[in-house]
């Protein structure tokens, strides 16, 4: 069921106030728990993160909205925070990013399924394939260095398939660069489709730069380096698909809805009971900071909020497999490249980028060295030897 924002005021922003306690949640259990959850937790923390963010750096390019932008970034912070903490230490480094890589897959598909601007679709489908190539790469890693089976953490809803290969995912910065959508004329909701993946490749790729530090073995190091690097050049392509000639305002009342949206989807298809109403504090929060903005909008620049973000929102997303649809992206196109604001085969690919990724390359890949002879199959390498040798005459 969508969301009509503008017939419930929420939670005024002067009551959302949260405790320290509220910041430290009990974190959900990585195998007892639906592994949706946990796609719906990393989702929402991904969004307040890139909240605060987006935050500091209107604060610098606005400043008649400081103070306001003070208050909200730090009720966003605070919500992040405790949304975040629902991840807790049963979930290894590698568990976490191979969790984000199924959200980032999940919800990349789900959205590309109702999107009509050809831009947007282009980005989420080319996006998709890479981030399935991610999780299977770290789905190998997982298997040799930990001798877990990822599996475990996906729950089957997701496969463990090789995508577009890592290795050929580094272009040219330029390359990188998509075509601005107009805000006067897209829809709302993709729009909202491009801040939601903006918001989880700048997540993911800080969560893959941090987990290069606390590693010790230098290839998989590398590994998250390399991921790190490819989630700025798709944060970069989101970003550019953003119009620029959008006011702060109108951008920063845009992602509150977004936000709004997505709690409310969590709220409808939330199982346990005890996330379930975090979720339904969260969405009170989100509805009283749009009206807190919306009635920025109307005192600074005289709009009427409705003409940036409409009562007619989308539908509620759908936090399901979408087994399908990705195997059948996966089939179309896996052979495509991004050169020059376009999606093009690979031969024809820009000189920039086939000299950048050999630069990087020059001392091997290590997406390449993780992963080599690896096929996902239940179990691990480790137990398939094993019992491998145990029917050996």
């Amino acid at each position: 069921m969508a969301l009509d924002l503008y017939a419930s005021s929420g939670t005024p922003v002067e009551l959302q106030v949260m405790h320290w306690r509220d910041m430290a949640q009990t974190p959900i259990s990585k195998l007892d728990d639906d592994a949706f959850t946990r796609v719906r937790i990393a989702l929402m923390a991904a969004l307040e993160h890139g909240a605060v963010d987006f935050a500091h750096a209107a604060a610098i390019g606005a400043l008649e909205l400081r103070e306001a932008l003070a208050w909200v970034r730090r009720i966003e912070l605070h919500q992040g925070l405790a949304v975040q903490s629902l991840l807790g230490t049963d979930h290894s480094g590698l568990e976490l990013a191979i969790g984000h890589k199924q959200c980032a897959v999940e919800i990349g598909a789900a959205m590309a399924q109702h999107e009509p601007d050809a831009c947007v679709l282009g980005a989420l489908r080319f996006g998709l394939i890479e981030h399935l190539d991610h999780l299977y790469r770290l789905a190998a890693l997982l298997d040799r260095v930990e001798g877990k089976d990822a599996n475990n953490i996906l729950q089957s809803y997701t496969d463990i398939l090789p995508g577009r290969p890592t290795i050929l995912q580094h272009r040219a910065p330029q390359d990188d660069l998509g075509l601005p959508g107009d805000a006067t004329t897209s829809r709302a909701a993709t729009r909202m489709h491009v801040l939601t993946m903006l918001a989880l490749s700048r997540r993911m790729g800080s969560l893959s730069a941090h987990a290069a530090l606390v590693q010790a073995d230098p290839v998989v190091r590398q590994l998250h380096a390399e991921i790190a690097s490819v989630e700025e050049q798709h944060a970069t392509h989101y970003g550019s698909l953003l119009d620029p000639r959008e006011s702060w305002l109108e951008r920063w009342l845009l992602q509150q809805a977004n936000e709004a949206v997505l709690y409310h989807a969590c709220v409808e298809q939330e199982t346990e009971p005890r996330i379930k109403a975090l979720w339904e504090r969260m969405l009170d929060y989100e509805i009283g900071q749009f009206h807190f903005v919306a009635g920025l909008l109307r005192s600074h620049s005289g709009q009427d909020p409705q003409r940036v973000v409409p009562r007619e929102l989308p539908d509620t997303l759908g936090f399901a497999s979408q087994r399908d649809y990705v195997r059948k992206v996966l089939h179309d196109q896996l052979e495509l490249s991004a050169c020059a604001r376009a999606y093009v085969p690979r031969s024809q690919e820009s000189q920039a980028t086939r000299d950048y990724r050999a630069q990087v390359n020059a001392e091997g890949s290590p997406s390449e060295s993780v992963a080599a002879g690896y096929t996902w199959s239940p179990g691990t390498e480790l137990a398939r030897l094993h019992a491998a040798a145990a029917t050996t005459p």
